[in-house]
């Protein structure tokens, strides 16, 4: 048999260059920060995050160069600065479940804020002590082709002799952080929505009889939705607003025609005033009088339980559909740990040394006894419920961190299911604790609790293995990239529940500040992944879930499955949001396909349909920061009762025309500036950008 040949990295082993430097550790811990903001506030609205591997990449790339740093520099630097975007995940996925669920009667605390920290900052170490474990033979595994990591580490080359694409990354954020404040001083109108009356309609003579009726919408005017449409592409883009026509204009309307005629408007009126003493009858009778708002209650109280059921299924189809992966990612992972033990050789070159083996276990049994400590000493178990706790997260954490790191090679982290990952986590977790006899409020919370760990430390376990492939490519050293995630998990998770604490706690100071009831799970914040979690562990630990809803759900996914539809969860998800974020989603994904057509129709050639695609994603990218970033400023403002269009605004009744211009400067943002960059056939093709 030949000898299989030794990989030589982008910087030898032997090379001495500057590497774990302050102020690429500065430069990665600062977009650790925003880029996870700008996920967090990402997730809770549109219930998707992107990957932040690009961003940061080019981004530290673009700093560091200013100052002369090497290559190993800008790979530390992104190494850090992408973990942020996994924190903000497992956070976003788990955290608002505590406050949907009732466990927290308000979200932001002392003590929530210190639990909070706990579990992200516990699940971020585990998941970078078990890929320290299996980075060797994942990382040089051949038939692992991790293509998210070699386009980042193309990146860093390309950067060598010059090439980069950061003025169209602080360019767009620029322009999406505008459109934002320029929309919350009301020049134009984020969306323009009105409820057409039917009329009253019989079936079947008196049998069948209800008030039809329909809520017309436009597309919310969302940089950041749109820049997400742009990613995912039109097909998928038009999947996720398939679910927002199938509740908007199917299912509500038609419960609507046939459930109003039973209501007792009186009797809701009255139900709104016991829950809100600062309203009148007139009011109360006002509101539920409404069909707006009448459709609205449908919607959040109906259809979302159905769409929950539908991803339920979605999620369990998702993992069987990788069950091949999923057995093998599990199956190696426990021989890898046999191999890992044997432990360090100290003539190992710079660029193979991990973490050693001892402060990897040292690690592991710290957050064994945190989660314990958690269970026990806050969530108020029994010492039995702590000890299964702990030991049921350690097992649940290492083998899904190892097979979202095993997923990761294979297809990247933008398609790295933590979503189904987390809910497999909480489902198990529950029935386990309820055979131990757990209930009420600190059973719901345990399960949470163990969820919300194992939540972060695969989605961190599959980020950090990404990073270190792209690492072993460049030739960086693994241990300096695991102790600088380490401490970008600390900040991250430091950081992170004060970013969704200002989001929840801002949307509920502009809902009374405009009428409306926001927070976690509300129109604004539908968190939806959190929200499913929250419905799951309370019903199964005590019996509240709304089952026939629940299993219509179930049914409808099945049918989804059945159809052959691409990603069931897509549409499921789409049912769960408001139908103004899957109509900006889709515009953003019907650019993309036109950016798609005219690129054919020009016959550009492989180089040149890389270098569209590139500035296409970057500029997308930059809107949904700048939007992001934005958008929790003003956040921070209203929790301070602070709103700016009480101070200045320019119009009282904006009118929405403004929004079709807004609309056409996100377009030509994102069609005409990729088309302009795409170069002359001759030349070289870039890095593609691998998202």
């Amino acid at each position: 048999m030949a000898e299989q040949k030794k990989y030589i990295p982008f910087v030898s082993a032997e090379t001495n260059m500057k590497e774990f430097t302050i102020r690429a550790l500065i430069i990665g811990l600062f977009f650790a920060v925003i880029l996870g903001a700008a996920n967090a506030y990402l997730g809770l609205k549109a219930g998707m995050t992107i990957a932040a591997t690009y961003p940061a990449a080019v981004l530290g790339m673009a700093i560091l160069k200013l100052v002369k740093g090497s290559i190993l520099e800008e790979n530390f630097a992104r190494t850090v600065g992408s973990i942020g975007e996994s924190v903000a995940a497992g956070a976003i996925f788990t955290l608002p479940a505590f406050f949907v669920s009732g466990i927290w009667s308000q979200f932001f605390t002392p003590g929530h804020y210190i639990t909070s920290t706990l579990i992200l900052i516990a699940g971020g170490i585990l998941g970078i002590m078990f890929v320290a474990l299996l980075r060797r033979v994942m990382v040089e595994d051949a038939e692992l082709p991790f293509p998210e990591s070699v386009a980042a580490s193309e990146i860093h080359k390309a950067g060598q002799s010059g090439a980069g694409g950061s003025k169209f990354l602080f360019a767009a954020m620029g322009l999406g952080g505008l459109i934002k404040i320029l929309g919350e001083l009301k020049l134009f109108q984020y969306l323009w929505e009105k409820f057409v009356v039917f009329g009253k309609q019989t079936i079947a003579g008196t049998v069948f009889q209800g008030n039809g009726g329909m809520l017309l919408s436009s597309p919310g005017i969302s940089p950041a939705y749109m820049g997400v449409g742009y990613i995912i592409g039109p097909k998928l883009g038009a999947l996720n607003f398939s679910g927002g026509l199938l509740a908007w204009g199917l299912m509500a309307p038609m419960i609507m025609y046939f459930l109003m005629p039973s209501i007792n408007l009186n009797d809701w009126a009255a139900f709104l005033m016991s829950h809100d003493a600062t309203m009148t009858a007139a009011s109360a009778m006002k509101k539920v009088s409404d069909p707006s708002y009448q459709i609205f209650q449908i919607w959040k109280f109906i259809i979302r339980p159905i769409a929950i059921g539908g991803m339920l299924v979605s999620a369990g189809f998702t993992l069987f559909r990788m069950r091949k992966s999923l057995s093998t990612g599990i199956a190696r992972s426990v021989k890898d740990v046999q191999k890992a033990a044997s432990g360090i050789d100290s003539h190992v070159p710079r660029n193979e040394k991990d973490i050693s083996f001892g402060w990897i276990m040292i690690g592991i049994a710290a957050v064994a006894l945190l989660t314990f400590g958690i269970t026990k000493f806050i969530f108020e178990t029994n010492y039995l419920i702590a000890i299964v706790a702990s030991t049921v997260m350690i097992i649940l954490a290492f083998f899904f961190a190892s097979v979202s790191g095993y997923l990761v090679g294979i297809m990247g982290s933008s398609n790295n299911p933590i979503s189904g990952l987390t809910l497999t986590a909480l489902v198990v977790t529950a029935l386990i604790l309820v055979a131990l006899g757990v209930s009420g409020n600190e059973g719901v919370a345990t399960v949470l609790g163990v969820a919300a760990i194992v939540c972060v430390s695969a989605a961190v376990a599959g980020e950090m293995l990404q990073d270190l492939k792209a690492g072993h490519i460049l030739g960086g050293t693994p241990w300096r990239m695991q102790v600088g995630d380490i401490l970008g998990v600390i900040l991250a998770g430091a950081v992170m529940f004060a970013v969704l604490a200002f989001l929840n706690d801002g949307d509920i100071a502009s809902g009374k500040n405009l009428g409306y009831t926001g927070g976690f799970g509300s129109k604004n914040l539908p968190a939806p992944q959190a929200s499913l979690m929250a419905i799951l562990s309370r019903g199964i630990v005590q019996g509240q879930m709304a089952w026939p809803l629940i299993i219509a759900g179930m049914l409808m996914g099945t049918a989804f499955i059945l159809m052959q539809v691409k990603s069931p969860m897509l549409v499921s998800v789409g049912m769960y949001l408001p139908i103004e974020t899957t109509f900006a989603i889709f515009v953003g994904g019907l650019i993309k396909g036109v950016v798609d057509m005219f690129t054919a129709k020009k016959k550009f050639n492989d180089a040149q349909k890389v270098r569209v695609e590139n500035t296409g994603v970057l500029i997308a990218s930059g809107l949904i920061a700048g939007e992001a970033l934005m958008g929790l400023a003003i956040a921070i403002f209203a929790v301070f009762n602070i709103f700016l269009y009480n101070y200045f605004h320019f119009f009282d009744n904006p009118t929405f025309y403004v929004s079709f211009v807004i609309l056409a400067i996100i377009a030509y943002a994102l069609i005409q500036i990729p088309l302009k960059n795409a170069g002359k056939p001759d030349e070289p093709a870039p890095p593609a950008s691998g998202m």
